[in-house]
């Protein structure tokens, strides 16, 4: 893997050229030798750069061969890979499995998260990634770039590649698998000794080599020669592409160079492995059919199996879409969410296997007709509706239900966790809500007015203060009301209870205010009672001063007392 800085090399003659920055008078002999370090380092640069450039050009190529599949592909390899998708959708390809879905958005936050996920799945497959961090490919590395992607052809192309010895003992090295294999594909070729995946291959002898090998009907071996090395390896890359469908990931020029890529040659080479490797385990899988198939016997049996794997397939589906079309939800959040999860467990686990089913129903379809053309026999017709094309349809019809089936339940998901959050906000208001009435009912019920006339008028202001913030507290209690309202009209599972809170906090929060009412009544009464008594004190200290008066000054007459006595009248 490459790990390298990118800049190593120019570091690397910098410091040359500082080292031997010194006076004329050094000697002509160090300065041609800084010249000359000089030169060597910009001819490590160059090849260096020239190879990446090669990779660039294969791995972008290969990875365009798998993206095909899924209808993706990209135009440069070291920015296409940056927000993750790409990476992600490639390793889903290599895997055949399912990763995490990347997440939305253009920003950097998400291009790191994006590759985080791709790097997490390649440590869970037992992939050593070394230096290599999700900010590097966000970041357009380009060593590291192609380093990762080198790594993600050794685990999911070449570290597959086995090859059993003539003492039966397997190789230990993927690459040396490889280069077993090729040996023993090519050996007896005039002139093809493969040693090395560099040099051994600039002639393009070993690439027609290998083709002949498998396709003998495709290459006159005999009649190409080492010299001519540009026109063997267009040949070779050509046949390849255009009779066996692999793509050309290298160009004549690539290889018939004085330092060929090792990556590059092997990244190619692999491709024709597993080819060969495909086309000679069918080979055998078609002779077991062919032994199978031998007589007519035989043959309806198969015919016979098919029919019943049709129509059990069939049923399969038209049970399937019965259910999945079923838009009926469990009205809870638990529910719903255990009803998403056996939905996922039916796409990733049962679906898969009926697909696979499907698939070779079309493969054992094949074999019937290939067998009874080889046998001169009327042509197989399956019945009506257990059709290829019928199978199809009833597939299509199954993805459009599960499509829908997967857009209502995550709805709905969405529309009971949004019932659930309201639930909790409004036991939270409850709660406190409660806690507040339950407090301010306990201070009106205390009638602790105080004894006399200012207590009991600052017992007045105090409760006149109560009333205000009572008052105040309407629109909290209205906002509890509109909650328990808005989950009533969602329909949500557990209204009763809620419906409940709502009554008893509105019980409650009358019971204050007839509460506050009947105090402040009896507040009014007390201020009058004790203003009345404040006049009977004030009544009884005149009398008590009248009379300490008139024993005082008998001279008084009847009229000066009545005076004395008119602001009490009033």
């Amino acid at each position: 893997m490459a790990n390298a800085s990118p800049d190593l090399d120019n570091a690397e003659a910098q410091r040359q050229l500082n080292n031997n920055n010194r006076p004329i008078s050094s000697g002509f002999w160090e300065t041609e030798c800084t010249s000359s370090k000089l030169f060597e380092c910009s001819r490590i640069k160059a090849l260096a750069d020239e190879r990446d450039a090669v990779q660039k050009k294969t791995f972008t190529k290969w990875v365009n061969s798998h993206l095909a599949r899924v209808s993706c592909r990209i135009s440069d390899l070291y920015n296409d890979l940056r927000d993750g998708y790409m990476l992600t959708r490639l390793l889903e390809v290599l895997s055949g499995e399912l990763l995490p879905r990347p997440t939305r958005g253009r920003m950097r936050i998400h291009c790191l998260e994006n590759v985080d996920k791709a790097l997490q799945f390649l440590k869970e497959q037992r992939v050593h990634l070394e230096n290599v961090g999700s900010h590097d490919i966000v970041d357009g590395n380009h060593r590291l770039t192609l380093g990762l992607i080198w790594t993600i052809i050794l685990r999911f192309q070449i570290q597959v590649i086995k090859i059993e010895t003539e003492d039966n003992r397997e190789t230990r090295s993927a690459k040396d698998a490889l280069l077993l294999w090729c040996q023993m594909k090519t050996a007896g070729y005039p002139e093809v000794n493969i040693q090395n995946f560099t040099t051994c291959w600039r002639d393009g002898l070993a690439f027609n080599a290998l083709i002949h090998r498998h396709r003998p009907d495709l290459i006159e071996f005999h009649k190409l020669t080492r010299s001519n090395a540009t026109h063997n390896l267009q040949q070779a890359f050509n046949i390849a592409e255009q009779h066996l469908g692999l793509t050309k990931l290298l160009d004549p020029e690539d290889v018939n160079t004085e330092n060929p890529d090792e990556k590059s040659i092997i990244t190619y080479v692999v491709s024709y492995y597993h080819y060969f490797s495909k086309m000679k385990a069918l080979i055998v899988e078609g002779k077991r059919v062919g032994k199978v198939l031998d007589n007519c016997i035989e043959a309806e049996k198969i015919v016979n199996r098919y029919e019943a794997l049709a129509s059990d397939l069939l049923d399969w589906i038209e049970k399937t879409i019965a259910v999945i079309s079923n838009q009926k939800f469990a009205n809870s959040l638990t529910g719903v969410q255990q009803q998403l999860q056996a939905f996922t467990t039916y796409c990733t686990i049962e679906k898969p296997i009926k697909f696979q089913e499907k698939g070779n129903l079309e493969v054992l379809l094949f074999t019937i007709q290939s067998k009874l053309r080889a046998n001169n026999q009327k042509p197989y017709v399956p019945h009506d509706g257990k059709l290829i094309s019928d199978i199809n349809k009833a597939w299509e019809r199954l993805e459009k239900a599960e499509h829908e089936r997967g857009v209502a339940l995550r709805k709905e998901l969405i529309r009971q966790e949004k019932l659930e959050l309201l639930a909790q906000r409004f036991d939270h208001k409850t709660t406190m809500r409660q806690a507040w009435l339950n407090e301010n009912q306990r201070l009106v019920s205390q009638d602790n007015f105080g004894y006399d006339l200012p207590a009991v008028e600052a017992a007045m202001k105090k409760h006149e203060a109560i009333e205000a913030d009572i008052a105040s507290y309407e629109e909290r209690i209205g906002v509890v009301v509109e909650l328990a309202a808005e989950m009533e009209a969602e329909g949500y599972y557990d209204i009763r209870r809620i419906l409940a809170r709502k009554e008893n906090i509105l019980g409650q929060w009358s019971l204050l205010k007839e509460l506050v009412g009947g105090r402040r009544t009896r507040l009014e009464k007390n201020l009058a009672l004790q203003k009345t008594f404040q006049d009977m004190v004030y009544m009884i200290d005149w009398m008590e001063d009248t009379q300490v008066g008139v024993r005082r000054t008998d001279g008084h007459t009847v009229k000066d007392r009545t005076l004395e006595m008119e602001p009490f009248d009033h």
